[in-house]
């Protein structure tokens, strides 16, 4: 039997927002991209999209400062990927950092249509409190998401093989079970098929959905 193939079609930068008030209306499932400074979300949205330049990369960690959408379709589907601003380390002031961060709670927790939170986790280091701390808090008030490690193409063959157990060591620890989680890398396309099969079978599930959403 083929296997299914998974892309991304018509991909388009929507809006940048500072407040969750400007997000574009709620009308369809929504996936964001959430993760400390320079985990490389724009690049792993831009490697799920198949372009180059939709969301910008920067080496600079704190670039990304607004709530940007971007429009895009797999199957019969219109949805929407959201890169949010990175938590963490960034050369910026604090009081920035602080309304990032509420900006970004707020967005999580009320924000209606989201179905998963992608949480991006940088594969080459141990497991951060940051991050885990960010996790708990998901968790805490309900959230659904999933763990995406990236920059795995950045590995030793014997670092890839510890990573994974170790991290889940790590979070069994501190929870019952693994939520969903997936390796990749955007410089080589890995994980892609699993991150874009898992939005897939998660869109399936939308209720809701308001008419027109639909494709021919």
């Amino acid at each position: 039997m083929k296997s299914v193939e998974y892309s991304i079609d018509d991909p388009e930068f929507v809006k940048s927002s500072a407040l969750m008030s400007e997000c574009p209306p709620p009308e369809r499932p929504e996936y964001a991209f959430v993760g400390r400074s320079n985990v490389g979300k724009s690049s792993l949205i831009n490697m799920l999209a198949g372009r180059k330049a939709l969301a910008k990369t920067s080496s600079t960690p704190g670039k990304t400062q607004l709530i940007n959408h971007f429009s895009v379709k797999t199957a019969d589907m219109l949805w929407y990927l959201v890169d949010l601003p990175g938590f963490g380390y960034a050369k910026v002031s604090k009081k920035d950092r602080v309304k990032w961060d509420r900006v970004s709670r707020e967005y999580l927790t009320k924000r209606e249509n989201i179905m998963c939170i992608m949480m991006l986790i940088d594969a080459r280091l141990p497991p951060q409190k940051k991050d885990l701390d960010f996790m708990t808090w998901m968790a805490e008030v309900g959230l659904s998401f999933a763990i995406v490690f990236t920059k795995f193409d950045k590995l030793t063959l014997v670092e890839k093989d510890a990573m994974l157990p170790r991290y889940i060591k790590k979070m069994l620890t501190i929870w019952s079970a693994m939520p969903p989680h997936f390796v990749t890398s955007a410089n080589k396309g890995e994980g892609k098929q699993e991150v874009l099969a898992f939005i897939a079978q998660t869109n399936q599930i939308y209720r809701g959905r308001p008419k027109g959403l639909e494709l021919d």
